[in-house]
């Protein structure tokens, strides 16, 4: 394979040489908001996951590649990462489920990679300045460079209408009806859904009253990229669909139930993304190991007297979970479908489906 020398530019200028995998992005390079994951496996599902458009995904883990791909296990139809930053391409893939190679993958899916990089001293870096944009690529150091300077943070930038259906459709077979809005919702939480309800996913800017009109026993709010602030009508319409029926969101979803009863969201400097984030249920103490993926994070004040606390996070203290006071809704800031990730925190599914049973 030829080899094609890359450089990755930071927007503080922090510049790393490597060589570049995947997809050849017009004029030589790709911009974007550069993050890091530490999980040790699933990358394919963290690639295709819809919640990273606008970003450009850093492995931590040194070996990527290894065990191929293979269209089971894609989250979405197709990634909306910018792009994708590992150490170690791996040169042969080996797994009895494979169908085609990590590198053929992206290229496939128009998504740019650049491969060789010191991960850990740019993971060190993104930890203690803060994610932040950058551009790599093919071009000359002078075009990356003013690229990533010019490159945009996913701050007040609204993703969600990027990544949202079209149009309703319909997946599931369980005994209730769960309207899901989809705010760049996962192929594995749907199958989760599925086993509860048959599952309506509608459009994110889809109007309360119709939502109501298909007489659900719960909505759902899905994970999603980006700025819960710029979502500009979510809160509005959760608002109008709170105490009419049960209530369940996940990460961006979470935030947005959030918004919805007068709370306030804010940037944590680097986020959550990984599949091994310890949570802290409250209600008994138990601790739960979970697959998180957000840049933003509910602000715990502004949500008092009006929902509490249901779970925290254990590195950092921020808010994992609410649980509403005055009507059946509660959301979670982590992943429990997992996709990839440790399964600890299913139950909440049965939580949901307890709920909707409660209020039928």
């Amino acid at each position: 394979m030829t080899v094609r020398e890359a450089l990755l530019v930071l927007a503080d200028g922090t510049t790393f040489e490597g060589e570049a995998i995947g997809h050849e992005p017009d004029g030589g390079f790709t911009t974007g908001e550069v993050v890091f994951n530490t999980a040790l496996t699933g990358y394919q599902e963290i690639i295709s996951d819809p919640s990273y458009a606008g970003q450009i995904i850093t492995f931590t883990y040194p070996h990527i590649g290894n065990y191929g791909v293979t269209a089971a296990d894609d989250e979405a139809p197709v990634p909306h990462a910018r792009g994708v930053i590992i150490r170690d391409l791996a040169r042969r893939r080996s797994s009895w489920r494979s169908e085609h190679d990590l590198d053929g993958y992206l290229r496939s899916h128009g998504v740019a990679g650049i491969a060789g990089i010191d991960t850990r001293r740019l993971t060190r870096h993104l930890r203690d300045s803060g994610a932040m944009p950058g551009a790599f690529g093919i071009a000359d150091q002078a075009t990356i460079t003013a690229a990533a300077a010019a490159a945009s943070s996913t701050d007040g930038i609204d993703m969600v209408s990027t990544v949202t259906c079209a149009s309703p459709y319909t997946v599931g077979h369980g005994p209730k009806r769960v309207v899901a809005y989809d705010y760049g919702i996962k192929r594995t939480i749907l199958r989760h859904l599925g086993e509860l309800a048959v599952v309506e996913v509608v459009p994110a800017n889809t109007p309360a009253d119709e939502v109501l009109a298909r007489k659900p026993d719960g909505v759902f709010l899905s994970n999603g990229p980006g700025d819960p602030s710029a979502v500009a009508d979510a809160p509005d319409i959760i608002r109008e669909l709170l105490g009419q029926v049960p209530v369940f969101g996940i990460c961006l979803g979470h935030q947005l139930l959030a918004t919805a009863i007068g709370g306030t969201t804010v940037k944590l400097p680097f986020g959550h993304h990984g599949g091994n984030h310890p949570v802290r249920r409250e209600e008994n103490g138990t601790i739960e190991v979970t697959s998180q993926n957000h840049n933003f994070a509910v602000d715990e004040a502004s949500i008092a007297g009006r929902a509490v606390v249901s779970h925290r996070n254990l590195n950092d203290g921020v808010v994992e979970g609410i649980r509403c006071l005055d009507v059946p809704a509660f959301g979670v800031q982590y992943h429990p479908e997992a996709g990839p990730g440790p399964h600890d925190a299913r139950y909440l599914f049965d939580v949901f489906d307890q709920l909707m049973d409660d209020h039928r």
